[in-house]
């Protein structure tokens, strides 16, 4: 340590240390009213403790809200905008259900479970928030954030109802989507409901397919992406196990040939390739389609 005397007659108390991370040489310095061993003495107390925080990583003394901003980072540079942006939205709603200023090194598997065993939502929910939360505090602990995560195999999913139970309203017999279908009067809605009930496709994928995508001659629906209409762009598909070829049985090959038909005899073929265009956009939209079926879903 070594003492410099500033213009204003005080004195400047300086100590150098090596930066652990880097190798290179680092000062911290106080300003002090007086230059005495009693003085000195005190310089070099604050000065060492300063040293030390500074060589320290404060790994647990970041806020969830903070954390949660640091991961979004990552995630934005390395998913898909539709993955992380649900993966963020999550994010947020665990932090209110635990605290957005909460310190990330106090949490605990009691307190997160009272937390979300108080928050009124369903088991189903709750997993998914505790699927997020495990994973973002695992990449905390990846990148020095926190410094102990054993906790979390305390941590069990919440009991749900059985799978045959949560399926059972969740389709339509083939007499029901016959109902269903009559009572669209929308063309354009009604085909791309039979469609989307004959082929298995996701909305998404749907709304994708160009024309070249549906191969008449071979009888197959090439699907290799997805419409993210959240970002206005088509993406991969969710999985890479999602690119496939879906064979078109008699019914769909009809629908697709009358399809296909409309699309080619469209003026605006030039201006577009999707086989099934919006009309805001590009795209088919998803809300718009979603608001009609629902609608009729429930007559």
């Amino acid at each position: 340590m070594w003492v410099e005397e500033t213009k204003k007659g005080k004195y400047k108390y300086i100590e150098r240390y090596t930066d652990p991370l880097t190798g290179k040489y680092r000062r911290v310095s106080i300003v002090l009213d007086k230059n005495t061993a009693q003085a000195r003495k005190q310089a070099q107390a604050i000065l060492q403790e300063r040293i030390t925080e500074a060589m320290i990583p404060h790994t647990d003394d970041i806020m969830l809200s903070k954390l949660i901003e640091l991961y979004y980072q990552e995630q934005s540079q390395t998913l898909k905008p539709s993955t992380y942006d649900r993966n963020y939205r999550v994010c947020i709603n665990i932090a209110k259900l635990l605290g957005n200023d909460v310190l990330v090194g106090s949490l605990n598997s009691g307190y997160i479970r009272k937390c979300f065993m108080g928050s009124g939502k369903d088991a189903v929910t709750l997993n998914e928030y505790l699927i997020r939360l495990k994973a973002l505090l695992r990449w905390a602990y990846r990148n020095d954030y926190i410094a102990d995560i054993s906790y979390l195999d305390k941590i069990e999913r919440f009991r749900t109802d059985p799978h045959r139970l949560k399926i059972q309203d969740k389709f339509l017999e083939a007499s029901e989507l016959s109902d269903l279908l009559s009572g669209m009067k929308v063309t354009k809605w009604r085909k791309l409901t039979e469609f989307l009930a004959l082929s298995g496709l996701r909305f998404g994928e749907a709304a994708a397919l160009e024309l070249s995508d549906v191969d008449l001659k071979e009888r197959l629906i090439h699907v290799n992406k997805t419409y993210d209409q959240g970002h206005d762009l088509v993406t991969s598909t969710k999985t890479q196990q999602s690119n496939r070829d879906v064979y078109m049985q008699d019914q769909l090959y009809k629908l697709c040939r009358q399809l296909k038909a409309e699309r080619i005899g469209d003026n605006l073929i030039v201006m577009s390739k999707i086989f099934f265009p919006g009309t805001r956009r590009q795209h088919i939209e998803f809300d718009c389609y979603a608001k009609y079926y629902g609608k009729h879903q429930k007559k």
